[in-house]
C-alpha cells in the first residue's frame, strides 16, 4: 500500500490539553495521521481524519519545522507555569516513517536541554528504544508507555495488521526497563487475550494501565461503534470481548499479580 508523505511547516505544536487528558497542560503530535491505521482507533472519528480525501492509514504529514518551533513554544509555555505534555494524542510517535524523519527524536533533544515538568509518551513501536539516551537525560520527568492490548498474535493481526508485533514491544519495555527508563504496559483497548497475559507482564513492567472503548474513546463507546469495529470480534468468535465488562476479566487477572497501587484504570493511568 502507497503511503502518501507530505512534508508540511506547522504553525503551531504544543496544544492545550482538556478533556481526557486535562491533567496535561499540552498534547504533542509529531506527526498528522498514522500508518498503523488501528481498525478501532478513535481518531478515525475526529476532523483530522473525517476532512481528509485519504483515508486512516493512507496519509502522514511529516511537521518539518518542528522541533525549532518547540524550542519557541517550550520557553514561552515555561513562562506562564508548569508544563507538562502528552505525546501523542492522534498519532503514534513512533509509527515507521520516525526510522527516516526522524522527528519525534529531534523533539526529545529539544526537551533535553529544555525540559518539560514531564512527558508522557504513547507508542506501540519497538523503535522507541532507539531514544533511550534521551530519555535517561529527561529521569523521572517522563514515562514511556506501550500499548499492549493482547498477548495472542492472531488477535493482534486481526486488530491491527499494520502495528508491530507484540513481542517485540514486549521487548522493547525489557530494554527501557533495564535502563532504568520508568515505564507501564497499556492495555488499550482491552482486546481478547488468554490467561496468561497478566503474568506475562509481571515479569517485564511494575505498572499497567488498562482501557476500553467504553472509559476511553471519549464518547462513551459511541465513537467505537461508528468505526463499526464490533464486525472484527464476530468475525473471530469473540463477540463477548466487546461488552462494558470484558475488562473486568484482565483486572482481574492483573491483581493476581500486581498490586492494586500498579493497577490504573483508564484515565488514572494516562495522568501525569
Amino acid at each position: 500500500m502507497s503511503i502518501n508523505v507530505n512534508h508540511k511547516s506547522a504553525k503551531q505544536l504544543l496544544t492545550k490539553a482538556s478533556g481526557f487528558l486535562e491533567g496535561y497542560s499540552h498534547t504533542l503530535n509529531p506527526y498528522t495521521g498514522c500508518v498503523f491505521a488501528c481498525s478501532y482507533c478513535y481518531v478515525r472519528q475526529m476532523p483530522v481524519a473525517l476532512f481528509r480525501e485519504e483515508g486512516w492509514g493512507d496519509f502522514v504529514d511529516v511537521k518539518d519545522n518542528a522541533a525549532e518551533l518547540l524550542a519557541k513554544e517550550l520557553v514561552r509555555a515555561k513562562s506562564k507555569g508548569p508544563v507538562k505534555i502528552f505525546m501523542s494524542s492522534a498519532t503514534d510517535p513512533y509509527q515507521s516513517i520516525e526510522h527516516k524523519e526522524r522527528i519525534t527524536r529531534s523533539l526529545l533533544e529539544v526537551m533535553s536541554v529544555h525540559p518539560p515538568d514531564f512527558l508522557f509518551v504513547q507508542t506501540r513501536s519497538p523503535l522507541v528504544t532507539r531514544d533511550a539516551d534521551l530519555f535517561e537525560l529527561l529521569g523521572d520527568r517522563v514515562r514511556v508507555s506501550m500499548t499492549v492490548e493482547t498477548d495472542r498474535e492472531e488477535v493482534r493481526r486481526a486488530f491491527t495488521p499494520s502495528a508491530p508485533p507484540i513481542p517485540a514491544r514486549l521487548q522493547a519495555l525489557r530494554e527501557l526497563a533495564a535502563r532504568g527508563i520508568p515505564v507501564q504496559a497499556t492495555i488499550a483497548p482491552v482486546l481478547p487475550s488468554s490467561e496468561q497475559f497478566a503474568e506475562r507482564l509481571a515479569g517485564i513492567v511494575d505498572r499497567v494501565c488498562i482501557d476500553d472503548y467504553f472509559m476511553g474513546d471519549g464518547s462513551g463507546g459511541k465513537r467505537t461503534e461508528r468505526i463499526g469495529v464490533r464486525k472484527i470480534y464476530d468475525a473471530l468468535g469473540l463477540t463477548d470481548w466487546y461488552s462494558r465488562d470484558a475488562y473486568r476479566r484482565v483486572h482481574e487477572q492483573l491483581l493476581r499479580h500486581f498490586t492494586q497501587e500498579c493497577v490504573f484504570l483508564s484515565q488514572q493511568g494516562f495522568l501525569p
